[in-house]
């Protein structure tokens, strides 16, 4: 570990303490997790703490770990199921964290709004909502920003067909867009490998 993320890493361990539940390296980056409930404080603590200085969101997003773990894709992991993570900068200190938490309900999965702390993680917690349907209380604004308003389910959701329930399309007759249930037939593409006789002789 470089001089820098020691530093870092002390100067978490000194601010957040107990708060933070796991802390790990990868790829040069130090992954902390925190509870439902310590997440707003310990977001605060990071953008406010004079050592730590995390002024910028680079990026929030969903995460759905229903397989992760298994082999085939098709397990079912033990524990939560939906989670946040967010990626903070601080220009500062010319550091980076990540922040992961879990969100305490599969069924109604939600995490408390940072909108109030940054205000650029407001369309990326429309798109978490969107597309994983976790709520974030707190968010002045929280409706759909990549699927139609009147589109049913959240697509990067594990469970989700990657068809789709319904399809949208112009009706000649009708002169409007209407839905209907999907009409694409699943179907297993096997790739069609086609080579000259002489392929790989020299």
């Amino acid at each position: 570990m470089s001089a820098k993320l020691e530093t870092l890493s002390q100067n978490l361990e000194k601010h957040l303490g107990e708060r933070i539940k796991t802390k790990k390296l990868a790829l040069g980056e130090i992954t902390i997790e925190v509870a439902a409930d310590d997440y707003l404080g310990v977001m605060q603590t990071l953008r406010d703490e004079a050592e730590l200085r995390f002024d910028e969101v680079a990026d929030l997003c969903g995460v759905d770990y229903s397989t992760y773990g298994s082999s085939n894709g098709k397990g079912t992991r033990q524990g939560p199921r939906f989670a946040v993570v967010v990626h903070l900068l601080s220009v500062a200190n010319n550091q980076r964290v990540r922040v992961r938490v879990f969100a305490d309900s599969d069924d109604f999965p939600s995490v408390p709004s940072i909108t109030g702390l940054w205000a650029s993680a407001n369309w990326f917690e429309r798109e978490a909502f969107d597309l994983y349907g976790i709520v974030f209380p707190g968010h002045n604004d929280l409706r759909r920003i990549l699927t139609d308003y009147g589109f049913i389910g959240h697509p990067f959701r594990k469970d989700f067909p990657v068809s789709g329930y319904v399809e949208m399309r112009y009706d000649p007759d009708q002169r409007r867009v209407i839905y209907q249930p999907v009409t694409i037939e699943p179907r297993e593409n096997t790739p069609r490998i086609v080579r000259e006789e002489t392929y790989g002789d020299l």
